[in-house]
């Protein structure tokens, strides 16, 4: 259990990323400079080195800040005893919450690929590990009957790519709020695999017409 420092650490850590990521997001990450972050603060930038020696370590972070988040949710869903449907809403409801509202600036969607290479590994490996989760949640409800036969890897990239480009368009305080936001994709997404038939409007009408042999 952390100590009370320790605690105070943290919650430290996280305020700087929070300011970071939305930083990287407003001027992009190699727009930004430590003098930046530590402004928005109203820190020193000493104060700043102090839990963060460079810049790139501060990217690093807010990626690991938020991968951590998905995958741990991911091990929760891998072991709870859910149908898949639910297994695949949880997923990505959690994965836009965690997109878009945990550090407040969609801190899974910055440049990764601007950290070093032993460092953009280590994102990539966590990155890896969490959509090939994704996939083994998808194939469980093609096993079971849950969802229609597809492609896992196409499917699991489909849903990322719409949930990544939420960034694009998406605005704390406008509109929608980002669990509204999390709950309307993962109806949609799970909905659209299903392997149920659903009477649309459509299909609907057409039933009253043949019925009634028009």
């Amino acid at each position: 259990m952390e100590n009370r420092q320790q605690k105070k650490i943290s919650r430290k850590r996280e305020e700087i990323l929070r300011s970071a990521a939305s930083a990287f997001k407003r001027k992009g990450y190699h727009g930004t400079s430590m003098g930046d972050i530590s402004d928005a603060l109203l820190m020193t930038k000493g104060s700043l080195y102090y839990y963060f020696k460079n810049k790139e370590q501060i990217l690093f972070a807010c990626h690991d800040f938020s991968l951590n988040k998905v995958l741990e949710n991911l091990k929760s869903i891998e072991e709870s005893r859910t149908p898949p449907p639910e297994k695949l809403r949880d997923l990505i409801a959690t994965h836009i919450t965690v997109m878009i509202d945990e550090l407040q600036a969609s801190a899974m969607a910055l440049e990764f690929d601007a950290l070093s290479p032993p460092l953009l590994n280590k994102v990539i490996e966590k990155r890896d590990q969490y959509e090939k989760g994704f996939r083994n949640v998808i194939e469980e409800g093609i096993k079971k009957g849950f969802f229609i036969e597809c492609d896992s890897k196409l499917i699991t990239f489909a849903i990322m790519g719409a949930i990544n480009w939420i960034t694009k368009w998406f605005h704390s305080g406008r509109g929608y709020s980002a669990g509204e936001v999390g709950d309307a994709f993962a109806e949609y997404f799970v909905r659209g695999l299903s392997a149920k038939p659903r009477r649309t409007m459509f299909t609907m009408q057409e039933s009253d017409n043949n019925f009634s042999g028009g």
